[in-house]
């Protein structure tokens, strides 16, 4: 199936007033140079907007991350190298995108709690926030997507789908709310735990990176890593809403990203995942390479993974553009 861009513009939907240069209630349609998608409100720079305490240790962490990283042809290894992919797959397949997202935020499947969270551990590691925070703003992006209220949306600018929103707490808040939605975590008492001691374990990371492989392990394990992991899980709220194909009609910007899918273990068929949030596999054609469906089919195999969801043929029906099947 063909590309489903369509363009979006102030008509299709209701838009809150902001503080452009119009004033009070009124905002500027721009067009995006990177994609068909309208600019239609956005967002005001970081740098010029009032900072939370939140907003500084956030910008702090992450610009702390990227000038690690710049040091890493200066402390290159053969074994910070491994280290470093080796995390990848650890905080960011089995951390990111088999716990944070498909089994915290979708209850995609069910795993014994030992191993739950043990992988929720890892995701943390991924200094992306703790399981609480990260869940609840997904499942916000998920009930309000591409909306005046969605967290993240490129219809708010490029860069702050991908970034910049984090550096705007009070807007996610003012937005969508508290994490009242995530409140099936916070009855359990690991979630609560690893909500108020979040910072503490990618820094006892650190010095654990340190203690076995000096600098080295910790610019490529702490840095390049985390930066890399940071960007892969960025681009599927940007890239996935501004490039690709839609072959489900979701009634939002989502795409399937066939480049992000690669570098994201699968998060990259971001237009399937929309049209079926439940779905453990993202990856639905036998070409869609999804390692995050291969993971949880394996322990499905193993016994470890139950309760595994996948999109009916029903459902496919219902989702499909008039006329045509899935892509």
């Amino acid at each position: 199936m063909g590309s489903r861009r369509r363009r979006i513009t102030a008509a299709d939907r209701p838009v809150r007033g902001g503080d452009g240069e119009g004033g009070e209630g009124e905002f500027t349609v721009r067009e995006n140079s990177v994609s068909d998608v309208v600019v239609e409100r956005e967002a005001r720079p970081f740098w010029r907007q009032q900072m939370e305490p939140i907003d500084v240790a956030t910008l702090v962490v992450i610009a702390g991350t990227h000038l690690l990283s710049l040091f890493a042809p200066f402390y290159f290894t053969w074994p910070a190298f491994w280290v470093a992919a080796s995390l990848y797959l650890i905080t960011g397949l089995f951390g990111i995108t088999l716990s944070f997202h498909r089994n915290l935020s979708h209850k995609s499947f069910t795993l014994p709690k030992w191993l739950e969270y043990t992988f929720a551990y890892f995701g943390s590691l991924a200094l992306q926030g703790s399981p609480v925070d990260w869940v609840s703003t997904h499942r916000y992006h998920h009930q309000f997507c591409d909306s005046e209220r969605d967290p993240h949306s490129p219809k708010e600018g490029f860069w702050f789908s991908h970034m910049n929103w984090l550096f705007d707490r009070r807007s996610v808040v003012e937005r969508c709310g508290q994490d009242g939605n995530a409140t099936d975590l916070k009855r359990q008492a690991f979630y609560r735990f690893m909500d108020k001691s979040y910072v503490v374990h990618p820094m006892m990371l650190g010095l654990a990176l340190y203690a076995a492989g000096g600098w080295p392990f910790v610019v490529w394990g702490m840095g390049v890593r985390t930066v890399w992991v940071y960007h892969i899980t960025w681009l599927v709220n940007s890239a996935c809403h501004v490039w690709g194909k839609q072959a489900w009609n979701t009634g939002d910007l989502s795409r399937n990203c066939w480049w992000v899918a690669a570098l994201s273990f699968g998060e990259g068929w971001h237009n399937n995942h929309h049209a079926f949030e439940y779905s453990a596999r993202h990856g639905l054609e036998w070409w869609q390479v999804d390692m995050t469906w291969g993971v949880v089919r394996l322990l499905e195999m193993a016994g470890l993974a139950t309760d595994v969801k996948l999109p009916t043929e029903a459902h496919k029906k219902r989702m499909a553009f008039q006329g045509e099947g899935p892509a």
